[in-house]
């Protein structure tokens, strides 16, 4: 046994030798800990701080497990107490076309939505948003738009759309439906603001599957489904539908007298 701890004894000693040459040689040669740190490139500086960053932040976000359970206990504690008036509160009937997306203490529940149907929810520590998955409309207000040819029209839409994803739309925006209205409006400005009058007018099919393609492109990171959109009316100046009915009268007055000139020519020949 003594020769087992005098050996054991000897490999520890020279071990703390050999960190210690190392450590020397380190000192001799100038090589310095934030030199060394320095020469590190700052692409794996800046990965690696990200990575321990988000560990870090995963860990704050997690609810200590003493209290977590704790607060299980106690919601367990207080269905038992209160059964049968706790129904009242626990029991959730959900329709077909919604879905209710549950936090637990602040978190997504695993399976992030219940429903259809009746399910439970924990008094105190469970909270419970409702999500509408059927399509649903909305009139664009009237949008004052300045053409590429300097006209300035009035463009009216409606929008329809739909929530693809309840969880993301809950979690990543807070209110899809105005986000939607919003974006919808400065959308259909900067789709119409490339058009010029007579294209707006003679084309309004292709203007509204354009705007519903780049509005779905920008609603997908929230839920959200753009199903379609509808150029409801467009108006002009009533200063420039004047001039355009005169210059539209004067056409029909002109192409008249030809008419009528190449009537008397053939009456005569």
């Amino acid at each position: 046994m003594k020769d087992l701890l005098t050996v054991t004894g000897f490999h520890k000693d020279r071990r703390h030798r050999s960190v210690r040459k190392r450590g020397m040689a380190h000192a001799s040669s100038g090589i310095n800990l934030e030199d060394a740190i320095e020469k590190i490139p700052m692409r794996a500086r800046s990965q690696s701080w990200l990575i321990r960053t988000r560990h870090l932040l995963h860990e704050e976000r997690e609810p200590p497990p003493l209290i977590s359970h704790m607060m299980l206990i106690f919601s367990f504690l207080l269905i038992l107490l209160s059964f049968p008036w706790c129904l009242f509160f626990c029991v959730k009937v959900v329709k077909e076309y919604q879905r209710a997306v549950i936090f637990r203490l602040g978190r997504l529940i695993k399976g992030g939505t219940k429903g259809p149907g009746l399910f439970f929810v924990l008094p105190c520590i469970d909270t419970m948003k409702i999500v509408d998955l059927r399509v649903l409309s909305f009139d664009v207000p009237p949008q004052e738009i300045l053409s590429r040819d300097s006209v300035t029209v009035s463009v009216e839409a409606v929008i329809y759309f739909r929530v693809s994803n309840p969880v993301i739309s809950v979690t990543n925006v807070n209110d899809a439906q105005f986000s939607t209205r919003l974006l919808a409006q400065t959308t259909l400005r900067n789709v119409l603001g490339t058009k010029t009058l007579s294209e707006m007018l003679s084309e309004r099919d292709a203007i509204a599957s354009i705007t519903e393609k780049v509005l779905d492109e920008g609603t997908d990171p929230w839920g959200v489904k753009v199903e379609r959109v509808e150029i409801k009316d467009i108006r002009l100046p009533h200063q420039l539908m004047r001039s355009m009915a005169a210059e539209a009268e004067a056409v029909r007055k002109a192409r008249a007298a030809i008419i009528a000139a190449q009537g008397e020519k053939d009456a005569s020949a």
